[in-house]
């Protein structure tokens, strides 16, 4: 990574912490260390880590935090819009501070998930039999396969 993109890098991990911090307010939570821990060390993340792998990472800087915490704190964020939760088939809860339009790639061998943005699937046209029935809140694509690094491995 180069100097500039570092610093690009940084910037908007800072963005995402300002924006974090308005949002937390506005839903009346309290910032605590934990709280800005969390959500920063999710912002950095390329991963989209679950609780327990975050909770790894954390008990570092904070030995005393607890699994719980950061179970709850992910769930709470989640609800204030800040994060998102990677949907999935039945793989623990993975975790995504990126709020910008895009989708995901998750490689079923080595369950690392990938971001990447298609324009058309940001409105994705919904039946009105659907519309009829339900008021949709979220609209999202997942997308399940072999990723090149480990269809590269099997050859």
């Amino acid at each position: 990574m180069t100097a500039k993109s570092t610093r690009q890098r940084n910037a908007g991990i800072e963005q995402k912490m300002n924006r974090f911090v308005q949002n937390c307010r506005r839903a009346g939570l309290k910032i605590t260390p934990q709280r800005l821990a969390v959500y920063r060390h999710l912002a950095e993340s390329k991963e989209h880590p679950s609780a327990d792998k975050l909770w790894r990472r954390l008990k570092r800087a904070f030995p005393g935090i607890s699994l719980d915490t950061v179970n709850r704190t992910l769930i709470t964020l989640a609800e204030i819009g800040v994060t998102s939760v990677v949907e999935g088939s039945g793989d623990v809860r993975r975790y995504d501070a990126d709020m910008d339009n895009h989708q995901h790639f998750k490689c079923i061998k080595c369950k690392r998930i990938f971001d990447f943005h298609y324009r058309p699937f940001d409105d994705i046209k919904l039946p009105a039999s659907i519309l009829a029935r339900f008021k949709v809140l979220r609209k999202t694509v997942y997308l399940e396969g072999i990723c090149a690094s480990c269809r590269r491995k099997t050859n």
